[in-house]
């Protein structure tokens, strides 16, 4: 479920519209530690939130009381929180019984780029994110990101990258990156990325609309996509190769989603 005022932002991607969603924001995202089954009483003061958990993926949950000043769940459920969770399980839906803050992110809301890209990982984890189902590696990859984002030791599109490549990866888009698509040569000093088609191409066998990068920037694409999970920040571009690789890994996940990104149109609106 969610609220009118968000509706209006993914309607308009306008960011007078953004900032009444934030009055009101209602996605969340922590870890869940325990189900238990118990009554469902929902009222007006309550709040659906969204957790990004590792052991059961996307879970909906109301906060008792969460429109109250306040509510002693106020900071564990806050937007970006990690937080361990004791949820149970009413006639009609999930009830937060309680919750302990492990890790706030407070110095994302100090930058707004850095929080209008925080944004923007978040509604991707919610597109891509399965319920009912283990998302282990995404929880870690997006909790990565914000601790990043947080000691601004990389840069907003390096990490922008790895987290496209990597979530659509984990949710069964990965590119086919291993060889050129028509005629299986590994690498040539340019390659060609169709985001389209989700292939690489050589530069002896370039198709039109494809988009033209030097080896090492699919070499890159190659370490995001393949290498194990606490690597895949560990690489070097330079800032012009690092824009080429945001711009394909933006189109590539556009062109799978299919459909508007607010958070992502915010974030452009921002961008220094």
């Amino acid at each position: 479920m969610i609220n009118s005022e968000w509706n209006d932002f993914w309607n308009s991607g306008k960011i007078d519209d953004y900032l009444k969603f934030k009055q009101t924001e209602n996605q969340y995202y922590g870890i869940n530690r325990e189900v238990r089954n118990g009554k469902d009483e929902v009222g007006e003061s309550d709040r659906l939130v969204t957790l990004l958990t590792a052991d059961y993926g996307l879970v909906n949950a109301f906060v008792r009381g969460a429109k109250q000043l306040k509510n002693r769940l106020a900071a564990s459920t806050s937007l970006f929180a990690y937080s361990e969770f004791s949820i149970y399980q009413g006639k009609n839906a999930n009830v937060v019984d309680g919750a302990n803050p492990i890790e706030v992110f407070f110095d994302l809301r100090k930058d707004i780029e850095r929080l209008a890209v925080a944004q923007y990982f978040a509604q991707l984890a919610f597109e891509l994110a399965n319920e009912g189902q283990p998302e282990e590696e995404m929880l870690s990859v997006i909790l990565n990101s914000f601790h990043l984002l947080c000691k601004g030791e990389k840069a907003i599109i390096q990490i922008k990258s790895v987290v496209e490549f990597r979530l659509m990866s984990l949710s069964g888009y990965m590119p086919n990156i291993l060889a050129c698509a028509n005629c299986g040569t590994y690498e040539t000093d340019i390659m060609y990325f169709d985001t389209l088609e989700g292939c690489i191409y050589c530069e002896n066998c370039q198709k039109i609309g494809a988009i033209a990068c030097p080896k090492n920037v699919i070499t890159a694409v190659r370490f995001i996509c393949l290498t194990e999970p606490k690597k895949i920040y560990s690489f070097s571009l330079s800032e012009k190769n690092l824009e080429l690789l945001s711009k394909i890994s933006e189109q590539y996940v556009l062109s799978r989603i299919q459909k508007r990104l607010p958070t992502l149109e915010f974030y452009k609106s921002v961008k220094l």
